[in-house]
């Protein structure tokens, strides 16, 4: 039995479907059922479940996105960082391994090959760079699992979402009976305030950056697989191989529905900051290749952006997007 944190999130309930269509048997646990975030309920349920796998995929993420995070401070560090803690404790002395849900924006940037090396370029949004990914994106390569993240407390500027995930894979590097799963911008075909596919299509401006991205379903049965293939316990960038721009996916957007609106896009980030943001947002790739090593397959971006568009399913009209948020922590 697989016990599941987290169950209402935008991932959880994608590890719920997931889990179902497996015919695995789970438990998909929620705070308003039994508080998690405590040690000694968490613990004692442990014990009497039983279960032989759990996942994490509680947390704080933001409502309605990032800028929460940096007003709701007590609130995120609880979720991202202090949970993960407790669940890690709770599975160490029950000797049950254990899958958390880290996150890909703990970095920024990528790496450039140059002149016979490689080059961490923080800020991909230099125009230089975005022309030059255009002419040459096999010159840029991704973070591997083994790099220190550079989008954190230790490594500023990040905003606190970044920092508090960060700081989690720091506090369980002990841990010896784990996985630690990275997406990053995580869509699908379905409609949804998570959904980066949702974001763009329904933002006023958007970034022009340069990106590795997830699908939800993808990610989960990545994920799934690990763990029943007895993949070695680690980190892993779960992401479709390959990265992406901000006008790409426009140019996919604008082929599958002709929209009639216009896509504006932000001039930098500052003029992004300037519009009243409050937190800096991450803009990284991702190197993929450990999972791909497993022989774990996965679709390239471009694969998985195109069938998502052409697979879409629009919110219900009376549902508005509000609504259709279930985050795994509410605020109080």
């Amino acid at each position: 039995m697989i016990l599941l944190l987290g169950a209402t999130g935008y991932i959880g309930q994608a590890f719920s479907d997931e889990l179902r269509g497996r015919g695995n048997a789970f438990v998909p646990l929620t705070r308003s059922s039994v508080d998690y975030t405590r040690f000694d309920v968490l613990f004692d349920y442990v014990r009497s479940a039983r279960p032989d796998f759990v996942i994490n995929a509680a947390g704080y993420p933001g409502t309605p996105d990032l800028d929460a995070c940096e007003i709701h401070r007590a609130e995120t560090v609880r979720a991202n960082t202090l949970l993960p803690q407790t669940v890690a404790r709770v599975c160490y002395l029950m000797k049950t391994p254990w899958g958390h849900i880290s996150s890909g924006s703990i970095f920024s940037g990528a790496k450039l090959a140059r002149n016979g090396g490689f080059q961490i370029e923080r800020d991909l949004g230099q125009p230089g760079l975005r022309s030059l990914f255009d002419a040459q994106p096999d010159a840029f390569h991704g973070f591997a699992e083994f790099d220190e993240p550079n989008f954190s407390f230790r490594s500023p500027p990040c905003n606190f979402y970044s920092g508090t995930k960060a700081l989690t894979e720091e506090a369980l590097r002990w841990t010896n009976q784990c996985y630690l799963w990275r997406p990053n911008l995580v869509f699908d075909a379905c409609d949804h305030p998570r959904n980066f596919l949702s974001k763009i299509q329904r933002s006023a401006h958007i970034h022009d950056s340069v990106n590795s991205l997830t699908h939800r379903g993808d990610f989960v049965r990545a994920c799934l697989d690990l763990w029943e293939r007895c993949a070695p316990f680690g980190i892993y960038n779960i992401v479709n191989p390959g990265a992406v721009s901000g006008r790409q996916i426009v140019e996919v957007i604008r082929h599958v529905f002709k929209p009639v609106r216009p896509f504006d896009f932000w001039k930098s980030d500052e003029e992004f900051q300037l519009s009243g943001a409050k937190a800096i947002r991450s803009n990284c790739i991702l190197d993929s290749a450990k999972l791909l090593s497993t022989g774990i397959k996965i679709r390239s971006i471009s694969e998985a952006i195109k069938d998502s568009l052409d697979m879409w399913k629009p919110s219900a009209p009376n549902q508005t997007w509000m609504q259709a948020i279930q985050p795994a922590f509410t605020v109080k």
